[in-house]
């Protein structure tokens, strides 16, 4: 079985990282987890950061066969349409996206949102495989952070786990968004991700480490049960949720968590026009957190 070949492309502003991950036998490939540059001050959305990831593939003869995503971001803007339109490929996500569409449809009061998931081009299950080239891949439905979470193993040897667990030094992805699940959490990562083999590389989707020597994108399973503070072997799943959710409880909001969601559930594309012509991302006042000031004046 041939092994995929990965590149790895880490978004400064966002703390994310995008993957290439390439079949060397027939030079089909995948993206995941691609990012938007967004200036909120401005409103205003480039793709420089993508436009290196398209010219990475180009210069190395590759073909886009998918375009996944590990969930519905709430740190940043997917890139996955805009490459699409450059590259070609099919836009996927786990088939559990339709509930965080449903939720965010009406937290926006968005019209056009389908919430059945058909703004993507395909929507994983749990245990479905599929291929990039002649690279196999498994879907692992890998839920907590939120409720459409999936980690994609490819050739038994890579997985991609998204928001789930972070460097061995760091711990573990949130669990206060809708529907997100501290219990949930530890049993995708101690049940699922940690039973993998110990060799097995895990590739993050963010690294939250400004001290650490450079940005990290990739342990092994066995690191992660050995050192990771959360979810070590021994740690039992009522000693987490109580850690996962007292963090949990001070934690701000994301910056980009109010524009991203809304791109994120199109599959990537932007809201339509209005009448006047321009897009519009909406700014929900006072729907996050408590103690808000009452609007009614």
């Amino acid at each position: 079985m041939a092994s995929p070949v990965i590149r790895h492309f880490y978004h400064g502003p966002t703390n994310t990282f995008t993957y290439v991950v390439a079949c060397p036998e027939t030079k089909r490939c995948a993206i995941i987890d691609s990012v938007l540059d967004f200036a909120y001050n401005a409103g205003r959305v480039s793709a420089g950061f993508a436009d290196t990831v398209i010219d990475c593939v180009r210069r190395e003869g590759l073909t886009v066969e998918w375009l996944l995503e590990t969930h519905a971001h709430a740190d940043h803007l997917s890139a996955a349409a805009y490459i699409q339109t450059k590259l070609g490929g099919r836009i996927g996500i786990g088939e559990h996206v339709r509930e965080v569409q449903r939720y965010f449809k009406e937290f926006y009061n968005l019209q056009d949102i389908s919430g059945d998931g058909s703004e993507f081009d395909h929507l994983f299950a749990e245990g479905e495989r599929f291929t990039i080239g002649n690279l196999p891949v498994r879907v692992m439905h890998t839920p907590g952070h939120t409720p459409a979470c999936v980690t994609y193993v490819v050739s038994e040897e890579a997985a991609f786990v998204g928001d789930t667990v972070f460097m061995p030094d760091y711990g573990t992805a949130r669990c206060d968004f809708p529907n997100g699940s501290s219990r949930q959490l530890y049993r995708s990562i101690r049940d699922k991700i940690l039973t993998l083999p110990p060799e097995t590389k895990l590739y993050m989707c963010h690294d939250y480490r400004p001290d650490a020597p450079g940005p990290r994108h990739v342990t092994t399973v066995r690191e992660e049960r050995e050192r990771n503070p959360l979810v070590h072997d021994g740690t039992s799943e009522e000693q987490f949720v109580k850690i996962r959710d007292g963090i949990d409880r001070v934690l701000a909001a994301p910056q980009y968590i109010l524009p991203s969601l809304q791109v994120n559930i199109r599959a990537g594309r932007m809201p339509p026009p209005e009448a006047n012509g321009r897009r519009y991302l909406k700014i929900p006042l006072n729907a996050l957190g408590s103690n808000n000031l009452p609007l009614d004046f």
